[in-house]
């Protein structure tokens, strides 16, 4: 299968010689290449993408685009296999997570389908006054226009569903930058999709050699809708650039809390945990970082959660029995072991890792009271480093987990409907969770971020909400007079 080769996919760009290789972040394996697009290219992907949407001949009917997502769907079921391999060698995660994201992928589809299908505007009362007598009134949805969407490397298949597949089903073209490491995946959706009859133009994916390349359209006028997910500094950076009435989505990260009540359930609570921290060896926005506990139960909750992640598999994310797969790029290591180094020499108790590994990856670290100003404790790690606190109070603990600039997924692990009313109320997050841990998502669900995390609600059937916009029409007739 490997190493695959993308030429450029923006109809009418010249070629290029510069070309973007792709390699395995476990072993360094070349897995790809991929034409660049230069200044000149994405130019061509901006007026190729605005002369489709105002080509009323060339949009495609809710039946046409129904058709064309079916027919990925069941190209996307009898590739399962290659779109897991495919996933797991660039991206890293295990191949047990990656199938479960193929599957994830493919439900996505169908959920756009669905959310098509289902999507209508709305009759708005008339005839309630003298002004609006003799008049009927409702609301039609449109799309809004040309999409440019910057993607991310630890879902290399799911979110260009997210952001791609959704615009199409909203009616919008679709120009797509996978992320620099993980941009294959993107590159044979975007195939697949041509091979299930979207007509050219309809999804433009590209990559830069120079990344201010792509940064140059993200001001363009003829952009509707910027979709970005990605580090904080540079979304809301990207957001500052955006041309007047441009709307916008960004997901960027935080540092997830989560509260281990005394009254907490253990053995449930302590799989879940590790679960959340772990997965993708933390490399996901809402991956569980910052553990608070009660004291009464911190010695128990210690020494499970030591004793499960020593007992993760650690290396090759091609092998079933993988659990944690490397880091994205090398140099995430020294990173990583420097805040735990940090963190260790300020007083924090390293309980196990704390160690970088071969092949990129690192050892599931478990740290004890952090300094509150330490790196670990109040920047994302995004890595696999679970810090645990101890509490007193849950007021407490709500405190300490609500002190950062972030706002996206909370836990907390409670037998008692009260504490958690409480921490839904008062922890400042978009979403709480009880008895689950904070990475929890199904894709039909509200997904989104606030303050610092980002800004608007993702989720299949709200993403494509925000690419449609809701039109009024209000038609006056004598006939309707007596309208009831």
């Amino acid at each position: 299968m490997f190493p695959l080769q993308f030429n450029q996919q923006i109809p009418g760009a010249a070629a290029s010689t510069a070309k973007l290789a792709v390699y395995s972040p476990y072993d360094e394996r070349l897995l790809g290449t991929i034409e660049s697009s230069d200044a000149a290219a994405l130019q061509t992907a901006l007026v190729n993408a605005a002369a489709l949407f105002a080509d009323d001949s060339r949009s495609l009917s809710a039946s046409e685009r129904i058709r064309i997502l079916s027919a990925l769907a069941n190209l996307m079921i009898q590739k399962m296999d290659q779109l897991a391999l495919l996933a797991a060698s660039e991206g890293g995660k295990p191949m047990t997570d990656t199938k479960a994201e193929v599957l994830r992928a493919i439900d996505g589809v169908k959920t756009c389908i669905e959310v098509l299908r289902t999507g209508h505007g709305k009759e708005i009362p008339m005839n309630l006054n003298a002004a609006s007598t003799g008049k009927l009134a409702f609301t039609h949805r449109e799309p809004i226009g040309p999409v440019l969407a910057f993607s991310a490397f630890n879902h290399p298949l799911n979110l260009i569903v997210h952001q791609v597949v959704t615009a199409i089903a909203a009616g919008c073209p679709v120009i797509i930058k996978p992320a620099e490491t993980t941009p294959l995946s993107c590159f044979h959706l975007v195939q697949l999709l041509t091979e299930a009859g979207l007509p050219e133009g309809w999804c433009q994916p590209f990559v830069v050699s120079d990344i201010t390349v792509a940064r140059q359209i993200v001001s363009d006028h003829r952009i509707a809708f910027f979709s970005f997910i990605g580090s904080a500094r540079i979304g809301w950076d990207l957001r500052s650039m955006l041309a007047p009435g441009v709307r916008c989505a960004l997901e960027h990260g935080g540092a997830a809390p989560v509260l281990v009540c005394a009254d907490a359930d253990l053995k449930k609570a302590v799989p879940k945990i590790i679960k959340g921290g772990m997965y993708h060896a933390g490399q996901v926005c809402v991956s569980v970082q910052r553990v608070f506990v009660a004291r009464e139960r911190l010695s128990e909750l210690q020494s499970a959660l030591v004793n499960g992640c020593q007992n993760l598999v650690v290396g090759d994310p091609l092998l079933e029995e993988t659990q944690i797969g490397p880091l994205i790029r090398s140099d995430a290591l020294p990173r990583l072991q420097g805040w735990v180094d940090d963190a260790v020499a300020d007083g924090a108790e390293l309980l196990c890792g704390g160690r970088s590994l071969a092949n990129n990856c690192y050892a599931p670290t478990v740290l004890l009271n952090p300094p509150i100003d330490a790196a670990v404790s109040c920047q994302e790690v995004f890595g696999p480093i679970l810090c645990l606190y101890p509490f007193d109070s849950i007021e407490e603990a709500i405190a300490l987990a609500n002190r950062l600039p972030f706002s996206f997924q909370a836990a907390l692990f409670t037998e008692s409907l009260d504490t958690a009313m409480l921490g839904l109320r008062r922890l400042k997050a978009q979403a709480v969770l009880v008895n689950e841990h904070t990475a929890f998502r199904v894709d039909w669900m509200p997904f989104g971020a606030g303050q610092h995390s980002g800004l608007g609600i993702g989720g299949i059937a709200y993403t494509m909400q925000d690419l449609q916009k809701e039109k009024l029409l209000v038609i006056h007739s004598a006939a309707l007079n007596n309208w009831a």
